[in-house]
């Protein structure tokens, strides 16, 4: 399990070249990606900072610049994306609805011609619509708290693994939110765990991951 998070401090940052720790990039963080780590993009169409779901979604011509730069900061070799440190960069999302989720599932083309996985953010209803497996390579597991820890989000993890999907799970916060994710096959999660007191918060944090990492190849041998 990894886990993605904002690189904001110094301790952070290192712990995100040597750890199970990588980062996760928003249009509105502001944080240089870290040399070394692996990371993923998300697009902030989550509540903002006035609590409203997509407040902080700058657009989709915006977004694709800051993919751009990522692309750039990274320095993969274009012809060769397994040099890429990117996980997915997500297309954009409307929360709790999956139907008018997959109206901007548009985008997912864009992130893959600019040379990046693209991810499909898995909302409330999406298990009652015609999913797109053939346009996304990583499943975010977004939606509602409940939608997200049900059976309907347990089964397209299901599906998504055994389609060879990279599996994501956002707002994982908690020793038992990363044991479920891990649980149900999940490969990260993110969470704003690190964002206060992120050096107070990283031990505790490391020590979650340990668990979870040294734990589960003894479950699955049982």
């Amino acid at each position: 399990m990894l886990y993605l998070a904002n690189p904001s401090t110094t301790r952070v940052r290192d712990a995100m070249v040597t750890g199970p720790v990588g980062a996760i990039m928003s249009p509105r963080q502001g944080n240089r990606l870290p040399a070394e780590a692996v990371f993923a993009i998300d697009n902030n169409c989550g509540p903002g900072k006035d609590g409203r779901p997509g407040t902080a979604y700058p657009g989709d011509e915006r977004y694709m610049t800051l993919i751009q730069a990522l692309i750039e900061a990274d320095g993969a070799d274009p012809y060769d994306p397994f040099t890429s440190r990117c996980l997915f960069a997500t297309a954009p999302d409307v929360v709790g609805d999956a139907q008018a989720t997959l109206r901007r599932a548009y985008m997912l083309g864009w992130i893959r011609y600019a040379g990046l996985p693209a991810a499909l953010v898995a909302q409330d209803g999406l298990e009652h619509l015609a999913t797109p497996w053939d346009d996304f390579d990583a499943l975010f597991l977004g939606g509602s708290t409940a939608w997200k820890l049900g059976p309907a989000a347990r089964a397209l993890v299901g599906e998504a693994k055994r389609r060879g999907k990279w599996v994501h799970m956002g707002r994982v916060n908690s020793l038992k939110r990363l044991w479920y994710a891990d649980a149900i096959g999940c490969d990260s999660a993110d969470g704003t765990f690190l964002t206060y007191a992120p050096d107070a918060n990283l031990p505790r944090l490391l020590g979650w991951l340990r668990e979870v990492n040294d734990q589960a190849p003894l479950w699955d041998a049982a």
